[in-house]
């Protein structure tokens, strides 16, 4: 393990889901506190996810994290001082409703997601095909500041962030297979809550958490990048990364790139490592 011990003023950047996150998708007790050790030790701390904002809202509620946040790996940044978003390489409304067209069969109708001047949410799609599309229409629209519309009415005055899809396996995986063919895009896929069926989400190619996180790490003035994080996603972040480190619960070639691997994202594994790293006091 090689640690930049002269550097004073670090970025640490923390993924979520199986990373910072409980199998329950919280913030444990142990791991609020640790966060709490770190704003009194004056550390600076962030967190990159795919998810999007309204996504990780719910599970990151329980503290406050001060710095912008990256949401839907780097396609959006959200400054909570400021309250505004800034954009990396947002899809056009052509892109969005290509890769649309690309993804929907007669099991799954793709989902798109973009903002307005506003910072207004719009979700667009087409007629919903299985329960699980009825299921997150429902949470969606229980949702402040949402808006559910139609395909049809996609338009191209706005930000167009990613589009989701969830579905049977064999539906996603060669919905995928297709969105890989794409140059200018790029998909991340994983098991769905429901047996049988994938999740998949799509972006523009050349966001990443890396470019966002370097972005940040010079709008803050850091001499350094400290970053967790488990899976294909979190790839662009550790080829940037001074120290990266891979929870016990990584894929395995996110654990060979860390500069260590740490304990179990179940087990407090991030929490647990930052109290060592950063000596920090209680």
């Amino acid at each position: 393990m090689i640690i930049n011990l002269r550097a004073t003023n670090p970025l640490v950047v923390f993924d979520l889901d199986q990373t910072l996150l409980n199998k329950q998708s919280q913030l444990s007790a142990y791991t609020l506190a640790t966060l709490r050790a770190l704003d009194s030790q004056g550390i600076q701390y962030t967190i990159a996810t795919g998810r999007s904002d309204l996504s990780a809202a719910p599970v990151i509620k329980e503290h406050t994290f001060s710095l912008p946040h990256i949401y839907t790996n780097g396609v959006l940044t959200w400054c909570p001082n400021e309250k505004r978003f800034s954009f990396n390489h947002c899809l056009s409304v052509d892109e969005s409703l290509a890769a649309v067209e690309i993804m929907a069969s007669p099991q799954s109708t793709p989902f798109v997601s973009a903002l307005d001047k506003d910072a207004r949410r719009c979700i667009f799609h087409g007629i919903l095909k299985n329960k699980a599309e009825q299921s997150l229409l429902q949470r969606l629209s229980q949702k402040d500041g949402v808006s559910l519309l139609p395909i049809e009415q996609c338009k191209g005055d706005l930000h167009f962030t990613n589009i989701s899809m969830v579905g049977p396996s064999d539906v996603v995986k060669e919905a995928n297979g297709k969105i890989s063919a794409q140059a200018n895009l790029v998909a991340y896929s994983g098991q769905a809550l429901v047996a049988d069926y994938r999740w998949i989400d799509v972006h523009h190619a050349a966001a990443n958490k890396g470019s966002a996180v370097l972005a940040l790490k010079n709008q803050l003035g850091a001499d350094s990048i400290i970053c967790f994080g488990d899976s294909d996603n979190d790839t662009s972040m550790f080829e940037i990364a001074d120290e990266c480190y891979a929870p016990e619960n990584a894929k395995a070639h996110i654990k060979a790139a860390s500069t260590a691997i740490i304990g179990h994202h179940d087990e407090d594994g991030v929490a647990k490592f930052l109290r060592k790293r950063f000596s920090l006091s209680f």
